[in-house]
C-alpha cells in the first residue's frame, strides 16, 4: 500500500467528498455569474455598489449552504469531538465574509480566480483510470466515486465461505451408519449428479459426491424414493427437510446445523437400532461435532422421521420435531493460499479485517486463527450472543470482536452500522439476497461475481469477478493511489490559480 494510515478513528473523506467538492465548485462559479446579472437592477434602485456586491456574496453563501444541507444532511449529526472543527470553520467563514464586506472587489476577484475550473475534468479522468486498473485485477467498480472511498477503507467485514476459502467442499469425516447418512444427505439436497460429478451449491454438491463415492447414486435413490414435499432451507432455522415416498409409506429427511438438528431429535440410530435420545448421548454427539469443527471442518447433521401417510401440513414447525438422529458429515473447505498474505498486508496498511460467517463458532475460530484474523486480545461471538447484547453493550464490545459465527442477516447490518457510527469507513461483502441490506448500509458494498445473486450485485459498489478477499485488498491499494493523485491535482490547481 502507498500510505500506511493507521486504522484510528480520525476524520477520513467519505463517499461524497469528491462529488461535494466538484458540486460546490461548479455551483459557486455559476452563482457568481448569475448573481452578477442583478447588479445593474439593484444599482438602478439607488443601492450603493458596495452593498450590491455584499448582497451578492451573501446570497451566494446562503444558497450554497442550503444546497450543501440538501445534498448531505449528515451535517446535523455532528458529534461532540467534531465541534472544534466546525467552530474553526465558522470562524473562517466569518473572517472571509468580513473581508468580502470591506474589500469586496479584491477578495471577489481572488475567489473567482482561485476556483480550479479544471478540477471536475481531472477528478473524472483520475477516477476513470482507477476503474480501468481495478478491472484488470478482477474488481468491477459499479459507481465511479467508490474508487475514492476504497482508498479510505479502514474496516473490511468479509464472509468466510468462498471469499476467505476456496468454496470447494469435500467430505473427509463422518459419523453414523454410512448408507443411511449418505441417503439422507443426497435426497435432502438440491444438487444434481452428472457424469463429471455433482453440480450445484458447493456444500450440497460435496454431500452428493460423498453418497456417490459410497455407492449411493442420487438418480437411483430418487427413483426409489421420489420427493413429494419439502420445507426449504431457512437461515433462521439453519436446516431443510424433504419428504419422500417409500414402499411402506413416507419418510422425511432433515439436514442442517448439528446443534439445531439435535435440538429436535428424540431418538438416534446405532447398530441398526432406534434408541431414545439421552442427555449423555446428546453431549457425546455435540462433542463429536466440536471435534470436527476444531479441525476447521464445516459440519452438517442428518435426521429422519417416518409417516404412514403424507402429512397434510408441511410447514417447518409441523415437520421438524420428534426426529431420529442419523449422523454427522464434516467437510473441508481449504483457505485460499493468497488470503493470509492479503490479511497481513491489510494490517500493515491499518485496515481491520473481520470474519462474519454462518458456520459453527469452532470452525470459524480455527480458520480465523489460521489466517491471522483472530489475534490475542480479540474474541469470537455467535449470533445468539450478539442478539443478547444491548446497543450500549455492543458499542463497548465491538472493537474487540474479530469473528462472528452463526449470524443472521440483520446481525451483519448491526455490525456494519456500529463501525460506521464510530466514524470508520467500512466495507462489507456478501452474496445472498439477505445480504443486500448490510451491503447497502456499508460505505463500500462488495458483491460476489461468481456466487452472488443479482440483487446483491445491483446494490454493491464493487463486484469481485473472482470472489477473492485478496482482490479487495488490491482494490483498496488502487483506491489509495487514486485518492493521492486527486489530492496532488487539487494542490497543483489551487496553487497555480492563486499564484496566477
Amino acid at each position: 500500500m502507498e500510505e500506511n494510515t493507521p486504522a484510528t478513528n480520525t476524520a477520513q473523506p467519505g463517499k461524497k467528498s469528491s462529488r461535494l467538492a466538484i458540486l460546490c465548485i461548479l455551483i459557486a462559479g455559476s452563482l457568481w455569474g448569475c448573481l452578477g446579472l442583478f447588479n445593474r437592477n439593484l444599482s438602478a434602485l439607488g443601492i450603493a455598489p458596495e452593498t450590491v456586491v455584499m448582497l451578492r456574496n451573501l446570497g451566494a453563501c446562503v444558497i450554497l449552504a442550503i444546497l450543501f444541507l440538501i445534498y448531505d444532511r449528515s451535517i446535523f449529526r455532528i458529534r461532540l469531538r467534531h465541534l472544534p472543527l466546525f467552530l474553526a470553520m465558522g470562524l473562517v467563514s466569518i473572517l472571509l465574509f468580513t473581508l468580502c464586506y470591506f474589500r469586496s472587489q479584491q477578495v471577489s476577484s481572488l475567489a473567482v480566480a482561485a476556483i480550479p475550473e479544471g478540477l471536475a475534468t481531472v477528478v473524472t479522468v483520475v477516477l476513470s483510470i482507477g476503474v480501468t486498473n481495478m478491472s484488470k485485477h478482477h474488481a468491477v467498480i459499479r459507481r465511479l466515486t467508490a474508487v475514492e472511498t476504497l482508498g479510505c477503507t479502514q474496516v473490511i467485514c468479509s464472509d468466510k465461505t468462498g471469499t476467505l476459502t476456496q468454496n470447494k467442499m469435500t467430505v473427509v469425516e463422518h459419523t453414523g451408519p454410512t448408507e443411511l447418512l449418505g441417503t439422507a444427505m443426497a435426497l435432502c439436497n438440491d444438487a444434481t449428479l452428472e457424469d463429471g460429478g455433482a453440480v450445484g451449491e458447493p456444500t450440497e454438491a460435496a454431500l452428493v459426491n460423498f453418497a456417490a463415492a459410497n455407492g449411493l447414486n442420487k438418480g437411483t435413490l430418487e427413483s426409489r424414493q421420489p420427493r413429494c414435499g419439502e420445507a426449504p432451507f431457512d437461515s433462521g432455522r439453519k436446516m431443510m427437510s424433504t419428504i419422500h415416498r417409500t414402499d411402506t409409506g413416507f419418510i422425511q429427511y432433515t439436514k442442517g446445523a448439528p446443534d439445531e438438528v439435535l435440538r429436535r431429535c428424540t431418538h438416534y440410530t446405532e447398530n441398526g437400532q432406534v434408541l431414545p435420545m439421552t442427555e449423555a448421548k446428546r453431549t457425546e454427539l455435540l462433542a463429536a461435532n466440536k471435534a470436527m469443527a476444531d479441525k476447521a471442518l464445516r459440519v452438517l447433521a442428518a435426521a429422519e422421521r417416518l409417516y404412514e401417510s403424507l402429512p397434510d401440513r408441511q410447514e417447518p414447525e409441523d415437520l421438524e420435531h420428534d426426529l431420529c438422529f442419523l449422523g454427522l458429515a464434516g467437510m473441508i473447505d481449504p483457505v485460499r493460499p493468497e488470503v493470509k498474505a492479503a490479511i497481513e498486508e491489510c494490517r500493515q496498511a491499518g485496515i481491520r479485517p473481520i470474519m462474519i460467517t454462518g458456520d459453527h463458532i469452532d470452525t470459524a475460530v480455527a480458520i480465523a486463527k489460521e489466517l491471522g484474523i483472530l489475534e490475542d486480545g480479540k474474541k469470537a461471538v455467535t449470533g445468539a450472543q450478539l442478539s443478547a447484547m444491548s446497543d450500549e453493550e455492543f458499542e463497548k464490545e465491538y472493537p474487540n470482536i474479530a469473528v462472528y459465527a452463526r449470524v443472521q442477516p440483520e446481525h451483519k447490518t448491526r455490525i456494519v452500522n456500529a463501525w460506521r457510527n464510530a466514524g470508520y469507513v467500512t466495507a462489507m461483502t456478501g452474496d445472498g439476497v439477505n445480504d443486500a441490506p448490510s451491503i447497502k448500509s456499508a460505505d463500500i458494498g462488495v458483491g460476489m461475481g461468481i456466487t452472488g445473486t443479482d440483487v446483491t450485485k445491483n446494490v454493491a459498489d464493487m463486484v469481485l469477478a473472482d470472489d477473492n478477499f485478496a482482490t479487495i485488498v488490491k482494490a483498496v491499494k488502487n483506491g489509495r493511489n487514486v485518492y493521492a493523485n486527486i489530492k496532488r491535482a487539487i494542490q497543483f490547481l489551487l496553487s497555480g490559480n492563486t499564484a496566477g
